[in-house]
């Protein structure tokens, strides 16, 4: 008998979702809503007790069940609520939602700190992004993608900029001024060329992914980005990276400064995608029309179709010619058109997993918030493919 394909699998678990898993809820819980079954069904997929530690076996005071607070943090994200202040309101008057999560009764909840300091814990621990990576690698390790849709999401978050972060801006601005204004003068007889330094892009090729990652600004910062419109946008924040596979599926995620160029998590991000999904085509707009994000592409053993970038120049050359930009093929055309499944998962990220709703500080927690919806909103989608 054939291994059943990922369709197939998906069609059994829903299957089994709606003919054991959900009476079997309803038998304790009463009529599941809509959000609740997906929810149920989220929590059901999702290996989160493989994830987090056991405390069993300490003295003193032991903590309260860190399964049932990040089974809640997910139910933050299928519901979208705002805060946490929010989710705790809705599981007192909401018996069903608190046995969902794993608590008998509301009276058994934590107090709102406890759930601050378990999210650290979870942020700190990376837990929402060893979940999805596991996810990921059992849903689609065995799936062909045809398509990886790569691009960025502006991510607003309510942080003050480090004041040692503003001294060093400072400070390398006056130093690139002073550079602009000294001459250099005439090379000596003998004396060897100066090396010139490499770029990002060129330094991440020879790195591995940790130390490329590691190299990345995290912390917030300003934004600017133009819109479909042509005009800027500007916000305080983050830029959340993501690569979306066909069916609009996240595969991986990065967090980074708001003020860092999309093309700079390009090669990281490919990495990533790579060791757990085998793709055909990168989709990926103007921002990342380098050379060396092409080379890498092809390294990989992907075919890159990059949006070709206007560039800033004389329109006529002296010797020949004004050479115009390379040109998508009426087939590249129409597999670049695949690439709008990237920004239909940014919004629904926001509109409906809690994206906008960023109350937290610091890159680890805006990451692990971010992270919950991904969870959430990859389920969801694998769960669409099995109808």
């Amino acid at each position: 008998m054939p291994f059943p394909n990922l369709r197939q699998q998906l069609a059994n678990f829903a299957h089994l979702l709606q003919t054991s898993f959900f009476p079997t809820v309803e038998e304790v819980t009463g009529p599941i809503i809509e959000l609740g079954q997906k929810l149920v069904a989220v929590l059901a997929m999702i290996p989160l007790q493989r994830y987090i530690p056991v405390s069993q076996g300490w003295n003193g005071r032991p903590p309260k069940d860190r399964l049932a607070v990040a089974s809640a943090f997910v139910a933050k994200a299928v519901y979208n609520f705002p805060t946490t202040r929010d989710l705790l309101e809705r599981l007192r008057s909401d018996p069903q939602l608190c046995r969902i999560c794993g608590w008998d009764h509301p009276r058994q909840l934590p107090h709102e700190s406890t759930f601050s300091r378990a999210f650290a814990e979870f942020a700190a621990m990376e837990l929402p992004q060893f979940v999805h990576e596991a996810l990921i690698r059992a849903t689609q390790s065995a799936r062909l993608v045809g398509h990886i849709a790569r691009d960025s999401t502006a991510i607003e978050a309510r942080e003050r900029f480090p004041e040692a972060d503003r001294q060093k801006r400072e400070k390398a601005r006056q130093s690139k001024l002073a550079r602009k204004k000294r001459k250099p003068g005439p090379r000596r007889k003998g004396e060897p060329l100066a090396e010139k330094e490499l770029t990002r892009l060129q330094r991440q090729r020879r790195m591995t992914l940790s130390q490329s990652l590691d190299e990345l600004p995290r912390q917030c910062s300003i934004g600017a980005k133009a819109n479909s419109k042509g005009h800027m946008h500007y916000w305080r924040g983050y830029k959340l990276h993501l690569d979306v596979a066909d069916g609009q599926i996240p595969i991986s995620a990065v967090l980074t400064a708001a003020s860092l160029h999309d093309s700079q998590v390009a090669i990281p991000l490919a990495i990533m995608t790579s060791q757990r999904v085998a793709s055909l085509y990168d989709l990926m707009d103007a921002a990342y029309d380098a050379g060396e994000i092409h080379a890498h592409s092809r390294s990989l053993g992907h075919v890159p179709l990059i949006d070709p970038a206007q560039r800033v120049g004389p329109r006529r050359s002296v010797i020949g010619p004004f050479k115009q930009p390379r040109q998508f093929t009426w087939a590249e055309q129409e597999r670049y058109k695949e690439r709008t499944m990237s920004e239909r998962v940014n919004a629904r990220l926001k509109d409906e997993f809690g994206g906008r709703f960023i109350r937290v500080r610091g890159p680890a927690k805006v990451m692990a918030h971010l992270m919950f919806g991904v969870l959430a909103l990859t389920v969801d989608q694998l769960l669409r493919l099995s109808s």
